[in-house]
């Protein structure tokens, strides 16, 4: 499995859980951008709301799983 491979299994959950927002954030942060051009036809403006979209979902995101974490592990 690919998670065994790379050593994901020996880094606890919020290292983890930090690995998987950048690299989501990643997809989801080209795919605004590609949107925002889109629409716009302006690659500044595409690139502006790219980067303001970024910092805010990633700490969503980040805050999100740390949330669903604690509660699965206060239902044990």
């Amino acid at each position: 499995m690919i998670i065994d491979s790379i050593g994901l299994r020996r880094l606890n959950d919020k290292k983890v859980s930090l690995l998987k927002t950048l690299s989501w954030r990643l997809i989801g942060t080209l795919d605004t951008m590609m949107i925002s051009y889109l629409l716009t036809g302006k690659i500044d403006v595409a690139l502006s709301i790219g980067g303001i979209e970024v910092i805010s979902k990633m700490l969503l995101y980040y805050l999100h799983e740390r949330a669903w974490i604690k509660l699965l592990k206060r239902e044990q």
